[in-house]
């Protein structure tokens, strides 16, 4: 083929895709958003609340209440914490999280706690508080000790972080609170499901030394 042949030339129309300034009618979800713009305190609890803590204004304070895991064992001695998404309070450099006591909340949420952790936001934002957060004080408790797992535990920090075809899904399918109750396939001698055993190698001795560091209640379980 001549050299040519190959160029092909296309007068093109500039064109505008943005929308024009009347089409952005005002609707609930500009309305919230407003309202989080206003907002100095935010209170959720796990799962899609977390999501709205990035549209706070520089300065403001997120409470995450937490709930309990696993489901299965609720109002059981073996239920502990969970925070879920803290990963997005640790993300947001321009917000403080609080989180509700680790080894309170399996005890249900007490209104008391709740106006400690409320004065507490209050005094961080008039007093102030250095921007940005470092992102490892804006994790709970069993975040904080997952970050040192993953410093001291080279292995297990890319068993879990480094997706490659001959590795274990189960062992990236991970939430904190499970790895750090060593739950399902975090524990010992790994999890049984449909007859077959799914287990995540890791340093058990070090984690219980890090949940005695970190101040984490632990039982042990057998689900």
């Amino acid at each position: 083929m001549h050299q040519n042949d190959s160029l092909i030339q296309v007068n093109a129309t500039p064109t505008d895709c943005r929308s024009p300034k009347n089409e952005l009618i005002e609707n609930n979800f500009i309305g919230q958003l407003k309202i989080l713009r206003k907002m100095d305190i935010h209170i959720t609890g796990p799962g899609t609340g977390q999501m709205y803590q990035t549209f706070l204004s520089d300065g403001s304070v997120t409470i995450n209440l937490g709930g309990v895991k696993p489901r299965g064992l609720v109002n059981t001695e073996n239920m502990y914490s969970s925070y879920l998404e803290q990963h997005m309070t640790s993300g947001t450099p321009y917000i403080k999280g609080l989180y509700y006591p680790i080894n309170e909340r399996p005890n249900g949420i007490e209104k008391d706690e709740v106006i400690k952790l409320i004065r507490q936001a209050s005094q961080l934002i008039l007093e102030g508080f250095s921007l940005p957060v470092n992102a490892h004080d804006n994790l709970a408790p069993d975040g904080q000790l997952f970050v040192e797992m993953c410093e001291k535990d080279k292995e297990f920090c890319s068993l879990v972080t480094k997706r490659t075809r001959d590795k274990n899904f189960n062992c990236l399918d991970l939430w904190i609170e499970d790895f750090v109750h060593e739950h399902h396939q975090w524990q010992a001698r790994g999890f049984v499901d449909n007859g077959q055993n799914f287990s995540c190698p890791f340093n058990h001795s070090l984690l219980d030394e890090l949940r005695k560091k970190y101040g984490i209640q632990h039982k042990q379980s057998n689900h």
